[in-house]
């Protein structure tokens, strides 16, 4: 019978519903299963979600229908409800075999208290079907609570995946072919803060990586924190021409007051500052960020200095959240903004990272880039560009760039 994963949310979701799918598919059963990975950062995540479950039961009667990720961790009961739901498995079990094992009973009987001391797992896979690049969680939950956030509900407390696997992964990967990876987490600065007696770093497992595995083409970080940026990760930035010159930062604001009412661990100056020291150290650097559009009692004029930091800090690549309230944070009991305001501040927000992007294109066209080709005809330079060029899938090839259509680079 057939297993099919249905992911919603981060790039940790991606790699681990790969693992899932290998579990599940290593068993006989009696009828399809589906199994829907949630994601619950947002209200807008957790609909699509269930609009997809609806979807499934409707289209495929008979599949068992299994649900897990943050979804399934924070809002446990709002699953259970849902009667196309079989079963629910949470974050802390859904990487070991046993979950997936058919006919279990329950569809409450697998989600665990997710701050149960437990370490974390690694994946120990070489890639995930469909991608080019390959995707290695280092790390998973979070030590940090920021009010508006379920995250560490989701994902429990801040656990690192030992390096000596996480290298051994990294060179699994290279053997079956792979020519980028991308580290990834929850909070993949803090890195190696769990283990006692240690030194270990973001920057240190860099360049653990880096020394370990020669013959690794490009290496790429997912989202960080800046203001936690060591030392360490500092120095490859600026002397590791694998590591790739982008960087996508979770800022979430540019007001200072804003930012203390996210009880964000930065200032706006934190922000710019480190932003113009990467340049120094690495000239061509791009970045991207994550900002939050209508934040509780945010004004007009602190939403101006959030527009004001796409061109204070030179960023690229923005995703933009209108704010989406979520039950039992903090921000949820903070007065809010008109949802109409909301929704035009992130229109606004949108509209100033297109206008950044399409500046960032025009000063690529002339320039040689080395770029890997992904699937649908596309491919990435090293600042993370798409570019539209005809190349086998997986090969990293120069090419000249002799325009652009506002969303990618066209190669010559």
């Amino acid at each position: 019978m057939a297993v099919e994963t249905l992911t919603f949310g981060c790039r940790l979701n991606t790699v681990e519903s790969e693992v899932i799918r290998g579990h599940a598919e290593a068993v006989p059963r009696d009828n399809d299963l589906v199994i829907v990975n949630t994601c619950a950062v947002t209200a807008e995540a957790g609909r699509q979600a269930r609009k997809a479950i609806r979807r499934v039961h409707r289209d495929r009667p008979g599949a068992e229908i299994v649900v897990t990720g943050c979804g399934a961790q924070v809002e446990t009961a709002l699953y259970a409800a849902m009667p196309e739901v079989a079963r629910l498995v949470g974050n802390g079990e859904k990487l070991g075999a046993q979950a997936w094992q058919p006919g279990r009973d329950g569809p409450r009987s697998s989600v665990g208290d997710i701050f149960a001391d437990r370490p974390a797992q690694p994946t120990r896979i070489a890639g995930v079907a469909g991608h080019t690049r390959a995707f290695v969680p280092v790390q998973t939950g979070c030590d940090h609570r920021c009010t508006f956030c379920v995250i560490p509900f989701g994902r429990g407390n801040a656990r690192s995946m030992p390096r000596a696997a996480i290298v051994d992964q990294v060179a699994r990967i290279v053997a079956h072919g792979g020519r980028e990876v991308v580290l990834t987490g929850v909070d993949l600065t803090a890195y190696g803060r769990d283990f006692s007696g240690t030194s270990q770093s973001l920057g240190t497992l860099v360049e653990a990586i880096l020394a370990g595995v020669p013959d690794l083409a490009r290496l790429r970080l997912s989202s960080i924190d800046s203001i936690e940026a060591d030392d360490a990760l500092m120095r490859a930035i600026a002397d590791e021409r694998r590591l790739m010159p982008h960087l996508h930062l979770s800022l979430q604001a540019g007001d200072d007051l804003i930012l203390k009412r996210m009880k964000r661990r930065h200032a706006r100056a934190d922000a710019v500052r480190f932003c113009a020291e990467v340049r120094r150290l690495r000239p061509e650097t791009v970045f991207g960020a994550d900002l939050i559009a209508g934040f509780p009692t945010e004004t007009e004029d602190q939403f101006a200095r959030s527009l004001d930091l796409v061109a204070e800090c030179g960023l690229t690549h923005l995703h933009v959240f209108p704010y989406s309230p979520r039950p039992g944070t903090p921000a949820a009991r903070m007065p809010p903004v008109a949802p109409e305001v909301v929704r035009s501040r992130a229109a606004r927000l949108r509209e100033a990272g297109a206008s950044a992007l399409g500046r960032h294109l025009d000063g690529q066209v002339g320039r040689t880039h080395r770029v890997l080709a992904e699937r649908g005809g596309l491919g990435r330079t090293e600042g993370f560009t798409p570019v539209r060029v005809a190349a086998e899938p997986g090969t990293i090839v120069s090419v000249s760039i002799a325009g652009h259509d506002g969303r990618a680079l066209l190669a010559a």
